[in-house]
């Protein structure tokens, strides 16, 4: 027998998921219990009472009733007895089956005769019943129990016996059934992981916070905030309505709210105060709810289980319902047991009263109403599982009663675990929704960003760049601060991988802001923003990984000046480069490109006529298609690097404004179109660097307005003398070629102020090159040069002499007359300094601060 607390363990659930067990669930586990009360209490009065209690059935009593007139004289069975000799005892053999009976009334003696034969008469008979209130049997009380025990085993129904076990087991089985799902392991770790973490979104600050807001947020004590809130200036644009944004440009949309070019829009003020703790908890609470999610929705093994175990409930009360109907009637008070032991009694046939009968059927009628009402209920939950997809949840009431409106609609197991929580209470739904949302997520990191960036500390980053503006470089933040927008004399602001970054109206405070950076950042801006950068915003750095990534309003910038795009802008995986049109980008002067285009984009042509520098930088894809170039005819600047043109592109010759061309670090290997060069009279800068020109033609000599030349990181073996012709030639890189001697002829280069010759072959230094007085930087490094001349100090302007890696063993103590050289500018061994003579190096370490003042 099971005690109690020993079946209780069977239910015994956490009380974390009561939330879990909807009505019907409890009302069974309530109905389980009192059929295991039921079963425990049948079995008990079993134990504890007499179970049966037999009589013997008087054959005369019997055959009086059956044959009336039959004499008093009654059949008896003989009995034999054989006695040995010299034994005391003697052994009795009784007959059954065809013979006569023992007469009923006359009772058997011991051992004392063998033969027994009729002694009463009918007047003795009627005598005795007359006296006597009953009829002696004269059974011991060890032949009353051996009866009442076989005729218990014989005679008693086995529903009758065995009812209180059978109601055990049955509801031990129901109850298992009912809690299966909460004990197997794979259903059981994800609702453990999912009450957990609903626990934690119902009491967590933010979900009181989120739903605060929401309740207020179109009470009349906001809109008056709305309406108050007038402290930030209004910034009126001074341009246009043309070039504001599309229907379709990405804008920051708020519900309830529209956005106008002359209304800046008001944060409103958060309804409570969300310390920093509490707020790292709900991040981590975001991060577990869409691990969860991933983790849940993929399977619907709950909701098959719980299904399963309904089903075997269902299909277990129509099994007893079946089964005790037909045995409800087999308990009775009175039963006939015809144990054939009249060798040891005397008697076949009893008469038995079973003590139980009475209690046993009204315990089995209430245990038949119970699992009556309890097979109803099953029913109710399998039409409540089959009635409404359970496998899909919808939070449509959610979005509409909060301004979350992004919350997703969940499915399978994850769906069911919501649908069973709403059976317990709604609002548990309500707040786990508010960790399913993005918008409440922002929400949440804009409230933690605020906190963490105040204005004290985002000052502490502001920082002067080269160009001695002040700096503001945020990087990897899950937002942009509000602070920011309060540094109103910030110059430049970078920001760097932050996907979430939104540029509220505030920024119109910002006057002084002309430049702005967005790496890897989509950022979005409100109108009141878009017109204050599109009239106030001159350059503009935007860095991507695809091109989709580039916000729409860009585009529309009109008063841009510069525009730098660095990602991936592949014409095969973007349509055509899939840049909007540039048309509106009417003040762009310069645009730089860094990525892997095989041609020039059409689009760029919209403002061809208005740009004077273009600056193409590609990974190493050939760009072949180049015509597009002839109609930027104001392009003074012209760069196309690492682009793999193995020859100058003839659509350069058309620009006749062009002034500076750059086409490092491609695979040109000759260069006979030079000549070409002859038709841009304005062309000054010719940068051919980092390629593969083995010789320089002749034909540059009609380059006649050339002053910088680059042919560093070549194959050139030697210079041509038409190099040297070009009179106005100011800067001369030859370095990292294969060059051996520096020609005579370069002594008639007296503009050159700057000469590189660095890691060549040269080993001697002609007198001519002392010619050149306006030099001010010598790059002589890495050569062959065994000796400087005297005559270096001619060169009265020089002001960066490099001489390391040469084979030198003195340096001439004429350096000490270059009055503008300095020890910082001398790029030498050390033990070649210290040999000079102390005059030449007192003269060469004094006021060697000032360049370096100079230079800041």
């Amino acid at each position: 027998m099971f005690t109690l607390a020993e079946v209780a363990s069977l239910n015994d659930i956490q009380p974390t998921y009561r939330i879990l067990k909807p009505w019907w669930d409890v009302f069974m586990d309530y109905l389980a219990v009192v059929m295991l009360m039921v079963a425990i209490f049948a079995g008990t009065m079993q134990l504890t009472k007499d179970q049966v209690v037999c009589l013997p059935v008087l054959q005369s009593t019997v055959n009086s009733k059956a044959q009336p007139s039959t004499s008093g004289k009654a059949d008896f069975t003989t009995v034999e007895t054989t006695t040995g000799q010299g034994e005391a005892s003697s052994m009795r053999t009784v007959s059954f089956g065809s013979a006569p009976t023992v007469t009923p009334d006359i009772p058997l003696s011991g051992a004392t005769s063998s033969q027994y034969q009729p002694t009463e008469s009918g007047q003795e008979l009627k005598k005795e019943q007359k006296d006597s209130s009953g009829r002696k049997t004269n059974l011991d009380f060890q032949q009353y129990v051996f009866i009442n025990q076989m005729c218990y085993h014989l005679a008693l129904p086995w529903y009758s016996k065995y009812f209180p076990y059978l109601v055990l087991i049955h509801t031990i089985i129901l109850i298992v059934s009912s809690n299966f799902w909460f004990k197997y392991p794979k259903t059981c770790s994800k609702i453990e992981h999912f009450v957990s973490i609903l626990g934690k979104c119902f009491e967590s600050p933010w979900t009181t916070k989120a739903l605060s807001e929401t309740a207020c947020e179109d009470s009349e004590e906001n809109k008056q905030r709305l309406t108050g809130a007038q402290s930030l200036p209004k910034y009126v644009s001074t341009s246009s309505d043309e070039g504001s944004p599309s229907a379709s440009t990405p804008m920051i949309t708020k519900s309830g709210f529209k956005f106008s070019a002359d209304k800046p829009m008001i944060e409103v003020p958060s309804v409570t105060i969300l310390d920093k703790k509490d707020g790292e908890q709900a991040k981590a609470l975001f991060e577990k709810v869409r691990k969860f999610r991933a983790h849940v929705e993929d399977s619907d093994l709950i909701y098959k289980l719980y299904v399963g175990q309904t089903v075997i409930k269902t299909v277990k009360f129509i099994f007893i319902l079946c089964y005790t109907a037909n045995f409800v009637n087999t308990i009775s008070f009175e039963h006939i047991c015809n144990p054939k032991v009249e060798h040891l009694i005397g008697y076949t046939q009893f008469e038995c009263t079973h003590n139980m009968a009475y209690m046993l059927k009204k315990l089995l009628i209430s245990y038949i109403s119970l699992i009556c009402v309890y097979g109803f209920i099953c029913l109710y939950t399998l039409f409540w599982l089959f009635r409404i997809p359970l496998k899909e949840y919808s939070f449509e009431k959610v979005r509409e009663e909060s301004s979350f409106s992004d919350i997703p609609d969940v499915k399978n197991d994850f769906a069911f675990l919501l649908h069973m929580v709403d059976q317990y209470d709604q609002l548990y739904s309500k707040r786990f929704g508010v960790f399913l949302s993005e918008v409440s997520e922002n929400k949440l990191r804009e409230i933690s960003l605020n906190h963490e960036w105040t204005f004290e500390k985002l000052r502490q980053h502001v920082s002067r760049n080269a160009q001695d503006k002040q700096e503001l470089h945020l990087f990897m933040l899950s937002g942009v601060p509000d602070a920011v927008f309060d540094l109103t004399d910030l110059d430049v602001l970078k920001l760097e991988l932050i996907p979430e970054a939104k540029i509220p109206a505030k920024i119109s405070q910002m006057t002084n802001l002309q430049e702005l950076h967005l790496c890897h950042c989509p950022a979005k801006v409100e109108q009141t923003a878009f017109s204050f950068l599109r009239d106030h915003l001159r350059c503009l750095y935007v860095k991507f990984t695809d091109v989709a990534e580039i916000p729409a309003w860009v585009y529309l910038l009109k008063n841009l000046r510069e525009l730098y795009l660095i990602g991936n802008l592949n014409s095969e995986n973007n349509k055509m480069i899939g840049l909007e049109s540039l048309r509106e980008l009417r003040h762009l002067k310069i645009l730089h490109v860094k990525s892997n285009l095989t041609k020039i984009p059409p689009n760029i042509t919209d403002v061809a006529p208005h740009l004077t520098k273009l600056v193409i930088h590609n990974d190493g894809t050939k760009l072949v298609v180049l015509n597009s170039l002839k109609k930027m005819t104001n392009v003074a600047e012209l760069e196309l690097q690492n682009c793999e043109l193995e020859r100058i592109p003839h659509a350069i010759f058309s620009l006749s404004n062009l002034q500076e061309l750059d086409l490092k670090s491609n695979s040109i290997r000759t260069i006979e179109e030079i000549i070409s060069f002859q038709h841009l009279k304005r062309l000054t800068c010719l940068k051919l660097w980092h390629n593969k020109i083995v010789n320089i033609p002749s034909s540059i000599t009609h380059i006649k307005n050339l002053e910088s030349l680059y042919l560093s990181n070549n194959k050139l073996e030697s210079l041509p003398a038409a190099v040297f012709s070009l009179q106005k030639l100011r800067c001369l890189d030859v370095s990292y070629n294969s060059i051996a001697l520096i020609p005579v002829e370069i002594g008639l280069l007296q503009n050159l102020q700057h000469f590189h010759i660095t890691g060549n072959k040269v080993d001697i230094l002609p007198k001519q090159l002392f010619k050149c007085v306006k030099l001010r930087t010598l790059s002589l490094g890495q050569n062959c040069i065994t000796s400087i001349p005297d005559k270096v100090s001619q060169l009265l302007q020089l002001t960066h002499l490099e001489l390391k890696g040469n084979c030198l063993d003195r340096l001439p103590a004429t350096l000490g007359q270059c009055q503008l050289l300095r020890k910082s500018g001398l790029v030498v061994e050390d033990h070649l300094f210290d040999a000079l003579p102390s005059e030449v190096k007192e003269v060469l370490n004094q006021d060697t601060s000032i360049p370096f003042a100079n230079g800041i």
